[in-house]
């Protein structure tokens, strides 16, 4: 199939880490033999992004003709997707687009259009679907639940020794990691305050955000801030539980990292992870409990290390039968046949 990609986030040269689960989807249906173009932002901020995402999506749907076009994100890329022209869509939602919708009216209606058009919407969690659903009723009958998935070759179960080595990082007793932004959402401050209840271990923070200031100097807490996309892997690969207990996560894309790492997790019981997170593998929390979130850190550090139970749960979610199943989705669109 020739497949037009669309997507308001993607990897870009000052962005690597923007997008990656579409850019990695996107590798995995070329490798199953489809053509691929792409109208995508690929960086932060700006005003004018999704003016010019508006530009190259017409521009590719002349120049590329695809046979469908598969968009990541509900309003505005599968908007704009909607609107471009008549080829037959598969649409994404990941989290925040669907909050969109349930905040802003106007973006409620975008939302409902773009769905309309739609062939087929994909949710990346039931908990995600039920909510757009909410909002979107004429979701339901078009809607499949298909999770990013997780590169099971790039986050595998290694020494953790070797790779605190590789990234120079000396924990002194259990190794905690905590991947991601430093936001209120993210819940990094409880996540903090939960390590120094406990009292032992060290906790490092991979990231950079808001919330810096108030983690700097904290006794056992290690501050890495952002890294090389490709140093990510060995960081999940050097803890020995990793920790997401987020506000709210749509799906938990770090948590299944540290899953298919072969590490114990520590993940909101909020959204996605309930599941795919089994008891052997972790242990799940209300993110706003922290007697809860302290408990949860001493159940964890007491599972195996490495958790073969954690990755087996991962293996589940192979990118590659992801897309799989999005390229079953994408055929059936093309041949103007419904699930």
């Amino acid at each position: 199939m020739r497949i037009l990609l669309v997507s308001q986030m993607y990897p870009g040269p000052d962005t690597p880490a923007l997008g990656s689960f579409v850019a990695t989807l996107e590798r995995e249906l070329e490798a199953r033999g489809h053509e691929l173009a792409r109208a995508v932002v690929d960086r932060t901020g700006g005003r004018s992004r999704h003016a010019r995402l508006a530009l190259d999506v017409v521009r590719e749907a002349r120049r590329f003709r695809p046979e469908v076009v598969y968009a990541h994100f509900l309003v505005p890329a599968g908007l704009l997707a909607a609107i471009a022209g008549r080829t037959p869509l598969v649409l994404t939602a990941h989290g925040q687009d669907v909050e969109n919708a349930r905040n802003n009216r106007a973006v409620r209606e975008a939302t409902r259009l773009a769905v309309r058009r739609a062939h087929s919407v994909v949710a990346v969690s039931s908990w995600l679907l039920d909510r757009l659903v909410e909002v979107v009723p004429g979701a339901q009958r078009k809607s499949t639940v298909i999770d990013c998935g997780v590169d099971l070759e790039r986050f595998s179960v290694c020494s953790a020794e070797a790779a605190r080595a590789e990234i120079g990082w000396s924990p002194e007793g259990t190794a905690f990691v905590c991947v991601g932004s430093l936001s209120e959402r993210k819940n990094v401050l409880g996540l903090a305050r939960a390590f120094e209840r406990r009292g032992e271990g060290s906790l490092a923070f991979v990231g950079d955000g808001p919330l810096r200031g108030a983690l700097e100097g904290r006794p056992g807490i290690h501050l890495e801030g952002t890294v090389d996309h490709g140093a990510v892997p060995a960081w999940f690969a050097a803890a020995d539980v990793v920790c997401q207990p987020s506000m709210i996560e749509p799906f938990g894309l770090s948590t299944l990292e540290g899953l298919a790492s072969g590490r114990s997790v520590v993940a909101t019981r909020i959204g996605g992870p309930p599941e795919f997170v089994p008891p052997e593998a972790g242990v799940l929390v209300d993110p706003a409990d922290d007697d809860a979130l302290e408990a949860a850190l001493e159940k964890a550090a007491g599972l195996p290390r490495p958790n073969v139970a954690a990755r087996h749960a991962a293996e589940a979610h192979d990118v590659r039968r992801q897309a799989e199943r999005v390229e079953e989705l994408l055929l059936r669109a093309r041949l103007g046949r419904q699930a």
